[in-house]
């Protein structure tokens, strides 16, 4: 008799072994429930997934341009840019005194622009700002603009100009002039008491794509002091 009853302890026991495995199969997870894969949920988490892989890449992306414009830009030895300035600054000076242009701004555009003038559209075209015009002696090169916030790269043609004087002379007259629709369009560029007001107000009439562009000649003018030569006395000096 107790070996049977040690039997039917032993069955029992089996038993409930058995029912611990049938409700372990009984689980489900997100994308399997009872030896089924639950679609649905599957492709729900690759989208999520997907979006965030291109928002990653995009932010990989940005991060990497700006460290390449950043490099690029420290290529450049304090030297050629202190050659640059000094070759510059003597019209850019001029072009205040007579219509009101601040040298630091015309400084800070020219050097943004131009990479200290290094790029191949001011070193061989003597383009300093980036012109583009529809003339037959116009150079077709490619740049980059910030379009529905993004930037990308497209075709345009740019002005050729025979010295960097006559871009200077040509950007002044743009400010003086206007544009083909509003003659007074940057009136409020011309009439700023400084240079963040001067900055800013390029940035409100549009003169560039970049929704930075005022914050980096802002930027320029301060690392390099350039708002020193807004006074008329500080001629052709660099220090």
């Amino acid at each position: 008799m107790p070996r049977k009853k040690s039997t039917r302890t032993r069955i029992a026991g089996k038993r409930k072994t058995s029912r611990r495995k049938s409700k372990a199969k009984n689980k489900f997870g997100m994308f399997y429930v009872n030896g089924h894969v639950q679609i649905l949920n599957v492709a729900v988490a690759l989208l999520i997934f997907g979006i965030l892989s291109v928002q990653i890449l995009g932010w990989a992306g940005r991060v990497g341009k700006q460290n390449n414009q950043g490099a690029q830009t420290s290529q450049i030895s304090d030297a050629t840019k202190r050659k640059f300035i000094t070759t510059i600054l003597p019209v850019a000076q001029k072009q205040q005194k007579q219509y009101k242009v601040l040298t630091s701004i015309t400084l800070a555009q020219a050097a943004l622009e131009s990479d200290w003038g290094q790029s191949q559209l001011a070193a061989q075209y003597h383009n300093l700002f980036g012109v583009k015009s529809s003339t037959a002696s116009a150079k077709a090169l490619t740049t980059k603009e910030y379009v529905n916030g993004q930037w990308i790269t497209v075709t345009a043609n740019f002005a050729v100009y025979d010295s960097w004087t006559e871009s200077i002379e040509a950007h002044t007259r743009l400010f003086v002039q206007g544009t083909a629709w509003d003659s007074q369009h940057y009136q409020s560029v011309l009439n700023a008491s400084n240079y963040q007001e001067a900055a800013q107000a390029l940035q409100t009439k549009g003169y560039a794509t970049d929704p930075d562009y005022a914050a980096k000649l802002i930027s320029l003018i301060q690392t390099y002091k350039l708002n020193k030569y807004d006074n008329l006395s500080e001629i052709n000096t660099n220090k």
